[in-house]
């Protein structure tokens, strides 16, 4: 008994667990959906209300998984990005260039790769972002479960990526996705900062207050028509990062360290659970070349790693910044690979997208992001594996060459191929999804008009 809770506890603490665990909850969500039982659909339009007299918030539980605990992941993202300013990889300008421009280039590219794919079609055309997107902790769980294959700069500089992708996400979602505006809410949202901003200036130190007021805050943005994940971000831009004394850390820290299990282990596989439920029982493999599919699928494989290879590498070949140490331009090309994995973060942008898209064929962004983030976790896990078998025999730069070469003519060729032939379908036509996607689509959007009616009556 000892030596299985042993094994347990050591498996939790390896730093590839939260990535095996949004697998698990993936292919479970997958194993539900396709296995014709009723209770997962109906799981997801159980509501949930808390209030106080007239005064109330009910949402079904999608609505709560999506609006709420993503916005505790959100949190998470908002402290690791202001640690990594004030004191981590993105402190130092030389080292910041590096991972800025691949992560400008791993944003840009998919986006313009989807637009090319769907454009003329204004409701595709919502789905721009979501192939812009990386999953940092699937693309770090597979590192982590490379070990020693993989130099640790290069996790470091995935690390220090994803985190400015996650920024850019943040920004795209607080633009591009923000409903019609509520001013009395916005105002209540604005109190609420004012108050973090005079914990933070009054140098308090303990959580409880700052958790007091990111609710207040989280419930203002959410009636604001602001996504009510940004109040997450805008939490942790408060929290206090004081110079640590002795062995105490900094409130920062301990929330960050605290929160860092409750997010790997618990909130993230919940969303995947409830999000990717895709029915592919029966579902043609034409479905993959609906232009939305496409554009996602091609923006994630293809645009991923041609956007933050070719910057990455006109940043150092001009003389901006430097390749880590022992890091060699194959390692990168394997590192923009595994950027293409979008999952749960493009689920979460495509959810936002495509929240209000109705009609008889409702836009199923799921099967282009699946496809996309599959292809590139493999193609990233093998050329890693191929670096490291050719550094075993000869040295990894110099060797890497012709390999990197070959696969960006090979990526070239696959952008191509594949806009010539997204180009003969019609621009005009979504994806087609199986009767189920159907009705289940049709009930989500029942409920999201629902709620919103709700809000209304709120203040």
């Amino acid at each position: 008994m000892k030596s299985s809770k042993a094994i347990v506890k050591k498996w939790l603490h390896h730093e590839a667990a939260p990535g095996v665990l949004l697998l698990i909850a993936t292919f479970a969500a997958l194993l539900v959906a396709n296995s014709g039982a009723v209770w997962y659909g109906q799981l997801l339009e159980v509501y949930g209300r808390i209030g106080i007299g007239d005064w109330k918030i009910e949402k079904p539980l999608l609505l709560w998984i999506n609006d709420g605990l993503m916005a505790v992941f959100f949190l998470l993202v908002g402290l690791e990005l202001k640690r990594e300013i004030l004191t981590g990889e993105l402190s130092n300008r030389k080292k910041l260039l590096l991972p800025l421009a691949g992560a400008i280039g791993g944003m840009a590219v998919p986006a313009i790769i989807y637009t090319l794919i769907n454009r003329g079609d204004p409701v595709a055309m919502k789905g721009w972002a979501i192939p812009a997107a990386t999953d940092i902790a699937f693309a770090l769980g597979i590192l982590a479960l490379l070990g020693s294959r993989v130099p640790v700069a290069l996790k470091i500089l995935l690390a220090s990526i994803a985190v400015i992708d996650d920024l850019g996400a943040i920004v795209i979602i607080a633009l591009f996705y923000t409903e019609q505006l509520s001013i009395l809410s916005l105002g209540f949202a604005a109190g609420a900062l004012v108050i973090l901003f005079g914990l933070n200036r009054a140098g308090v130190k303990t959580p409880s207050p700052y958790i007091v007021a990111g609710l207040i805050l989280w419930v203002a943005v959410l009636k604001s028509g602001v996504h009510a994940t940004l109040a997450g971000v805008a939490l942790a831009a408060f929290i206090p990062m004081q110079r640590e004394v002795g062995d105490e850390p900094c409130l920062l820290r301990r929330l960050e360290h605290g929160l860092h299990s409750w997010v790997g282990f618990a909130i993230l596989p919940v969303f995947a659970f409830a999000n990717a439920g895709v029915p592919i029982l029966g579902m043609k493999p034409e479905a993959l070349l609906e232009p939305v599919s496409l554009g996602i699928a091609l923006g994630l494989f293809a645009g991923k790693q041609l956007g933050i290879f070719t910057f990455c590498w006109l940043t150092v070949k001009s003389g901006l910044a430097n390749l880590p140490a022992k890091v060699g331009w194959i390692h990168v090309y394997g590192l923009s690979l595994l950027c293409g994995i979008g999952f749960t973060m493009s689920l979460f942008i495509g959810s936002l997208a495509f929240e209000s898209a109705s009609g008889p064929n409702p836009v199923d962004e799921r099967v282009g992001i699946l496809s996309g983030s599959l292809f590139s976790a493999l193609a990233g896990i093998g050329v890693l594996l191929f670096a490291h078998r050719r550094a075993q025999n000869s040295d990894t730069v110099s060797s890497s060459r012709g390999v990197t070469a070959a696969g960006i003519v090979i990526c070239l060729i696959g952008v191509a191929a594949f806009s010539s032939l997204s180009s003969c379908r019609s621009h005009t036509d979504h994806q087609i999804l199986p009767p189920d996607r159907n009705v289940q689509e049709k009930h989500r959007i029942a409920l999201q008009s629902k709620w919103e009616i709700q809000q209304d009556n709120f203040w």
